[in-house]
């Protein structure tokens, strides 16, 4: 049977269906590949639907079975990094015992965080449009409130008897002060970004260690 968690994604999923067996999943697995491909090499707004078909052996109407629009790759593609990025923090941060333990981790994720958008051009592309598309909004800030949780938690260990609400609050904060930072960094020349994200890292330090 499966988990509420595994239910719940499949109920907001942008999928218009579920692949159920291994061929359809292989096939929907293809389409997000070429999907990547192209938006890698031309961004986004010069992907095609044909194109994707095309390229992943698959016909137009097989591509549309599972994906509506162009807009329901992106944001499949954008909940996937999501996922990967809810769990590389999670790990992190479920290691924090001590103030040392939490500084590390959050220097560990921001350097991370701010590789992975510098090497993976898809990431960037997805989240460049995010405020020309509400859907992704809204999946921005679910993100982030779930980080900032994952990030509370880490910080009520070390200080149990803190008020839980202004914790969250901090908590919410910095992981939103973290994603607009990044991307505002990505934007910049390679030296002026480094030098923000250097500054982001020493800012979130000062407010959440203990």
């Amino acid at each position: 049977m499966a988990d509420a968690a595994s239910l719940a994604s499949a109920e907001t999923s942008p999928l218009r269906r579920q692949p159920s067996q291994n061929r359809s999943r292989e096939r929907v697995e293809r389409m997000l590949a070429v999907a990547t491909e192209l938006i890698a090499a031309q961004g986004s707004d010069a992907m095609r639907m044909g194109e994707v078909a095309e390229k992943a052996g698959v016909s137009i109407g097989s591509l549309y079975q599972y994906f509506p629009d162009k807009a329901a790759i992106i944001r499949t593609l954008a909940e996937r990094f999501n996922m990967q990025e809810q769990a590389c923090i999670k790990a992190e941060l479920d290691k924090v015992e001590d103030a040392a333990g939490l500084r590390a981790a959050l220097i560990c994720l921001i350097d991370t965080y701010y590789a992975l958008f510098l090497a993976e051009p898809v990431m960037r592309d997805i989240w460049s449009g995010t405020q020309a598309d509400k859907t992704l909004r809204d999946m921005d800030l679910a993100q982030t409130r779930i980080l900032g949780a994952m990030l509370a938690d880490a910080l009520a260990r070390l200080t149990p008897g803190a008020d839980r609400a202004g914790l969250d609050i901090a908590a919410f904060l910095a992981m939103h002060l973290a994603g607009s930072t990044v991307r505002l960094a990505i934007g910049m020349q390679r030296a002026e970004g480094d030098t923000l994200v250097e500054a982001l890292k020493h800012m979130m330090l000062r407010e959440l260690l203990p």
